[in-house]
């Protein structure tokens, strides 16, 4: 069978296929309210409505004087080392000691008494060295918690993306709890989602990572290829729809969030 064959009998067999299109929603990734996990005095907010912003960003700092001083304080404490040096060098004194004694003892220049004098002083010098290791170690953990403390008065970026609106201004007391106003709400903005309701007949076309077509309202309407995320597995029967979820690629930011659109897809 030739080429010209098969074209024509792959045209006949789509006959009966029609490209359908359902109304849809164009809306961000994932839309946070940003909340302080303590209690202050909000100090600068780095990015206004309407600002692009990074994940890692510092979107909010409040004000941290206090932590600050005491994440020095702990640093100091860390870092010295002037009790660990002393206990050192009184452990190898003694254990110097101890040799010199055992050997005048072995010719009968002193008594044992002393051998086990000097013996137990290098046990509580040696246990005072373990105590300095010991207090040096919590001094460190100290100081992360400190420095754990501090970076609670800055919040961050948890993903790429714009901030829609700002609640809180430079100034204000910042309050802890999800009860409390956030300062900022921020949207993911890439990917976007495209999300649609569809008849029942069409469930048993609809399938994760099928690719469908996505034309968003003018002045954006160009039709742009989305890919199929979710498929809901439970139909609404009241209404006998189901719900679809498109993932929409929007790296350059071209497309805002927010934007009727409608999705095509061929049903065989």
């Amino acid at each position: 069978m030739n080429k010209i064959a098969l074209a024509t009998i792959g045209t006949l067999s789509c006959l009966s296929c029609q490209a359908q299109d359902y109304d849809c929603m164009i809306e961000p990734a994932q839309t946070v309210e940003i909340r302080s996990p303590v209690v202050g005095i909000l100090e600068r907010v780095h990015a206004k409505r309407g600002d692009p912003i990074r994940q890692g960003q510092v979107l909010i700092s409040i004000e941290s004087s206090v932590e600050s001083s005491a994440a020095e304080s702990a640093k100091a404490r860390a870092e010295a080392q002037g009790q660990s040096e002393l206990s050192r060098a009184k452990v190898s004194a003694l254990r110097d000691k101890a040799r010199r004694l055992q050997d005048l003892h072995a010719e009968e220049f002193v008594s044992a008494q002393a051998v086990e004098d000097v013996q137990a002083e290098l046990k509580l010098a040696e246990a005072e060295l373990r105590a300095a290791k010991e207090n040096n170690q919590i001094a460190h953990l100290d100081h992360r918690q400190a420095v754990d403390q501090l970076r609670r008065r800055q919040l961050i970026a948890p993903f790429s993306g714009v901030v829609v609106d700002q609640y809180l201004y430079p100034g204000a007391l910042v309050d802890a709890g999800d009860a409390k106003k956030p300062v900022l709400k921020i949207a993911q903005t890439n990917p976007l989602h495209v999300q649609a309701l569809l008849p029942v007949k069409a469930f048993m076309q609809m399938k994760v990572g099928q690719v469908v077509s996505v034309t968003p309202e003018a002045p954006f309407d160009r039709p742009i290829q989305a890919r199929i995320r979710t498929v809901d597995k439970v139909v609404d029967a009241s209404a006998g729809t189901f719900g679809i979820v498109a993932e929409l690629e929007n790296s350059k930011g071209n497309i805002p969030a927010g934007l009727r659109c409608k999705v095509a897809f061929v049903v065989r």
